[in-house]
């Protein structure tokens, strides 16, 4: 995000992790990360990293283990819930911790979303029904199957 010039991250640079990920989705994901290619610059995030299993969560560190010396210039981010931090991944990972502060205002980053998920010709679009032809929208009430 230093240029509103630079793309949003590819679907190949990010794993949502859910519970019901599995290993060989974590070790596709770590073996695009680690392993060299002339692919370019790519800065690889999983999120949620804490939500694994812990069978998986064994897996990826021994793939990450194994993985790690054929590229010294990989770039990972994990991202995990604070209030969850003991569990596996962030606890075998937890020498390479970093606690973030955005850098940027909220303000700043929402305009570099909205330029990158602005539609611009929302003629047949589903963005015409968000807010300003953005292609993504969240839609949220406080009050549980209220039709949304």
């Amino acid at each position: 995000m230093n240029s509103p010039e630079q793309p949003l991250p590819t679907f190949d640079e990010v794993l949502l992790c859910t519970p019901q990920t599995s290993a060989e989705q974590v070790g596709l994901f770590l073996r695009r990360c680690l392993i060299p290619c002339h692919g370019g610059e790519k800065i690889y995030t999983m999120l949620f990293a804490d939500e694994l299993s812990y069978d998986v969560s064994c897996r990826a560190e021994e793939l990450f283990q194994h993985l790690q010396h054929s590229n010294s210039s990989y770039r990972l981010i994990i991202l995990c819930n604070c209030e969850r931090d003991n569990s596996y991944l962030p606890s075998a990972f937890s020498h390479y911790k970093v606690h973030m502060i955005p850098q940027r205002s909220r303000a700043e980053i929402q305009q570099y979303l909205q330029r990158h998920f602005r539609v611009a010709q929302p003629s047949n679009s589903a963005a015409s029904v968000f807010k300003e032809h953005m292609c993504v929208g969240i839609v949220s009430s406080k009050r549980a199957g209220m039709g949304k």
